[in-house]
């Protein structure tokens, strides 16, 4: 196996570990996969698992569901560049907004790592309450593969602490929680 179908070279994903190339994916995936659902089962299915693990997640952490932005100003600095080359930049498009009298240049979100914790105070939250996502981005510079999309769809969560918590035991705590 090459080193990016182990995740050892990070020039292949630079956001972490994947599979670099469709030879190396060839040699991972099963030829002989059948779902056990047909597309509205897989449709029903995914909702079902997805309440579940909201609900559940939220209730555990004391969280609530809140929406992440699909759009934002480029002069937010909200949005992610998930990289560190400089090579899997976001889509960005101009909105021209009041015949070119407020013009906006927007990008769709890639991640929603930096707008957590602004969103946090932006929704009031107090110490112990925290926020769980279902982020919906597109991403279009990515190698696609059975791990990766141009379309995203993943949880995410944050929730304020202090400073006293910022401990291993708490974090074993949470993921006790959690599990």
């Amino acid at each position: 196996m090459s080193a990016s179908a182990t995740g050892t070279d990070k020039q292949a994903d630079l956001a972490g570990p994947g599979i670099g190339n469709y030879e190396d994916l060839e040699k991972v995936l099963p030829d002989d996969y059948a779902s056990a659902l047909d597309p509205r089962e897989t449709q029903a299915a995914i909702y079902a698992v997805k309440e579940y693990i909201e609900k559940n997640l939220c209730s555990e952490l004391n969280l609530q569901m809140v929406q992440v932005p699909l759009i934002v100003d480029v002069e937010s600095g909200i949005n992610d560049m998930l990289d560190r080359d400089g090579k899997r930049g976001p889509i960005q498009f101009h909105i021209s907004n009041d015949y070119d009298q407020h013009p906006i240049e927007a990008q769709v979100v890639q991640a929603a790592t930096k707008w957590k914790r602004p969103a946090l105070r932006q929704f009031g939250f107090s110490v112990g309450e925290g926020l769980c996502t279902d982020m919906r981005a597109v991403r279009k510079d990515y190698f696609l593969d059975h791990d990766h999309s141009c379309y995203v769809d993943q949880w995410d969560w944050e929730k304020v602490i202090t400073a006293e918590d910022r401990t291993l035991d708490y974090l074993k705590s949470t993921v006790r929680s959690i599990w």
